[in-house]
């Protein structure tokens, strides 16, 4: 009987020790949860985004007779200025409507993230739909 209290008084106290420990760490400054309070954002809204973009697209004959539509992926960083860089189509359809695509998205603004009240670069994937009827 006395082996069983003494195992109880011992698992009493490791954990204890380990709630010690974890409330340590949560305290610790560099253990910190990452928080995001704003992702990058096209300021003036998406459908004015993929407005423009289709408008400044320019399709080619053989794009145009084939009915060329679909959705082209692209990731790139918005860096804190609020500048596009490392601009790269994941899924495309066409190679020149994909590198008109890049280009327009370089030309871009968007809003930076903010995580934990810093303005930072943050990579982003959007997907653009295209049609050329």
């Amino acid at each position: 009987m006395k082996f069983i209290y003494y195992l109880l008084f011992i698992i009493c106290f490791l954990s204890n020790v380990v709630s010690a420990q974890e409330r340590k760490s949560m305290n610790d400054k560099q253990n910190l949860k990452v928080v995001t309070n704003q992702e990058p954002f096209y300021p003036k809204g998406d459908a004015v985004l993929y407005d423009f973009v289709n408008r400044k697209l320019e399709f080619s004959d053989i794009a145009k007779r084939n009915k060329l539509s679909g959705n082209i992926s692209v990731s790139f960083d918005v860096k804190a200025d609020s500048s596009i860089v490392n601009v790269l189509v994941i899924e495309g359809i066409d190679v020149d409507i994909d590198s008109q695509i890049k280009k327009l998205v370089e030309q871009l603004k968007f809003a930076p993230a903010v995580q934990n009240g810093f303005v930072l670069k943050m990579n982003m994937m959007m997907n653009f739909p295209i049609s050329a009827h």
